[in-house]
């Protein structure tokens, strides 16, 4: 079911279908070096990723991760979407893409479009987004796609400190 779409992108609902797509995706060693393993290693890992994550959070919040590929080829180069994390006030946008989409212009497509559906559909007066203190390259998109450093944080009982960004939106 496509969610959102942009010039050259689709973001749709993730599905269990998409399980080999995850696999690959989380354990890309970006993914493991900014977000985190994930311990996904079979693809029946990946559909209990996707059900205790996306699919429960489509469920329960009306929104959540989303699969973003590319709209003339239908290729999966990403996820990127919305989050509500109990340990933050906010909903946080996150995203990632597979190495051979980077650096093409996906990511910032992508984020500005959840940004705007966020606030424009779901009626989100502030988006933060989290990135670890050495991931300058998201910093970086994030301040193009309109968010601010806000202040560092520390997430659960994580003695890591994390960079928290902010975009608030007016009336």
């Amino acid at each position: 079911m496509i969610v959102i779409e942009t010039q050259r992108l689709l973001l749709k609902k993730l599905e269990n279908s998409d399980a080999i797509f995850i696999k690959k995706l989380v354990n890309d060693p970006d993914w493991i070096r900014f977000i985190g393993e994930r311990n996904i290693h079979t693809e029946d890992d990946a559909r209990a990723y996707l059900e205790k994550g996306p699919l429960k959070s489509y469920a329960l919040n009306g929104f959540g991760l989303y699969k973003v590929s590319t709209r003339v080829q239908n290729i999966a180069v990403g996820i990127c979407g919305l989050i509500k994390r109990d340990e933050l006030d906010d909903v946080d946008i996150g995203y990632a893409l597979l190495r051979d989409f980077r650096g093409k212009g996906y990511a910032i497509e992508a984020a500005r479009a959840v940004l705007k559906f966020g606030h424009q559909k779901l009626g989100l007066r502030r988006i933060v987004a989290i990135t670890t203190a050495d991931n300058e390259r998201s910093g970086r998109l994030l301040a193009k796609a309109g968010l601010h450093f806000e202040k560092m944080i520390k997430l659960n009982d994580d003695q890591t400190e994390n960079k928290l960004f902010a975009i608030e939106f007016g009336s």
